[in-house]
């Protein structure tokens, strides 16, 4: 098998009508963050019996077609003793694993950011590869200010996102490119967008300019939406509006699938607006699907609460929370749905 045949195979697995992907990637210090409100301690079997609990659910493979594992995750295994990856394998869905060491300040550039761990990134995706992971994902992130991110940021971290995703692909591995404009901060809808739109253009360019192929990488941006501080909540027709506006701008027809990110946005609004997308437009170029973290999380760890007897109740929130946006990725949900399910 090419490396092409590889990646072709990982795409079509991945992007299918009416799945998404579940990102359970948290670094320790924010899965320790996530664990803190229910009182559960960071510990790496507690980590590891949350994700063999959000691995086994039972019904998801119909609602989720990948997962992003985070690096520790690799070399854990269920409660039988089958390793994670191997688990999701099973099931149809495919293992990825989040390959980026983090962000940290961009020299000379007060208030933007750049991710780091490109050094070293082939050796260890062919070790990751060997423990069954099938795709990749590296976010770099850009803070809205009346300043940021200046045009240096938006360049570098288009250099990075492009550099990693050529590394990959040259390994057989898909790339998650996830470039995120942050929520933080009042900033009106119109100015994520105008962010967004820079941030995507140079993106794309950077891309060409590595010779990534198009056809099999997935994009997980953000949706265009007014700062968590704005007085004004923007009504879900006008996010997707707003949002396909901007890629229509930026994103080549070739890109097969973007994965919005939820970014802070609570679980029901976070499928309110992926439905508004595919409601309003069915017949966008691209699949329009989610890549979640917290917004499938949330109500599993709150029915969790770390207790062993919890585990099924806890199993059955994810499962609803992935068919209902399942659901919006087909563009049928409404918040009924909420109840019924």
């Amino acid at each position: 098998m090419t490396i092409v045949d590889e990646l072709q195979a990982t795409i079509k697995q991945m992007v299918q009508p009416g799945k998404g992907i579940l990102a359970a990637d948290e670094s320790l210090p924010t899965i320790a963050k996530r664990f803190a409100p229910i009182n559960v301690e960071s510990t790496e079997e507690n980590r590891r019996a949350w994700r063999a609990l959000l691995f086994t659910a039972p019904g998801i493979e119909e609602y989720i077609s990948g997962v992003i594992e985070f690096e520790e995750t690799l070399g854990q295994t269920a409660d039988d003793g089958t390793p994670l990856p191997e688990v999701l394998a099973r099931r149809g869905i495919v293992p990825g694993v989040k390959v980026d060491k983090g962000k940290g300040p961009l020299a000379f550039s007060p208030g933007d950011l750049i991710t780091y761990g490109l050094d070293g990134l082939a050796e260890r995706l062919q070790h990751y590869k060997k423990q069954g992971a099938r795709f990749a994902k590296w976010r770099e992130v850009y803070p809205i200010s009346d300043h940021n991110p200046t045009p240096l940021a938006i360049t570098a971290n288009a250099e990075m996102l492009a550099r990693y995703a050529a590394v990959c692909q040259e390994q057989g591995i898909v790339p998650i490119v996830e470039p995120e404009v942050l929520m933080d901060g009042d900033h009106r809808l119109s100015r994520c967008a105008e962010v967004t739109e820079a941030v995507q253009k140079e993106i794309f360019h950077a891309l060409y300019r590595h010779h990534v192929m198009l056809e099999y990488i997935i994009l997980k941006p953000n949706m265009v939406l007014p700062g968590k501080d704005h007085p004004i909540k923007a009504k879900p027709r006008e996010v997707a509006e707003a949002t396909m506006q901007v890629f229509r701008r930026t994103v080549p027809v070739a890109v097969p699938s973007i994965n919005f990110l939820s970014g802070g946005l609570s679980p029901e609004d976070a499928t309110l607006y992926l439905n508004a997308l595919n409601a309003e437009f069915p017949d966008a170029p691209w699949l329009l699907s989610f890549s979640f973290g917290r917004a499938l999380q949330q109500p599993v760890l709150k029915a969790w609460r770390g207790k062993s007897e919890n585990v099924p109740a806890a199993q059955q929130a994810l499962l609803k929370r992935a068919k209902l946006n399942g659901a919006a990725q087909r563009g049928y949900y409404t918040p009924a749905m909420e109840k019924s399910e």
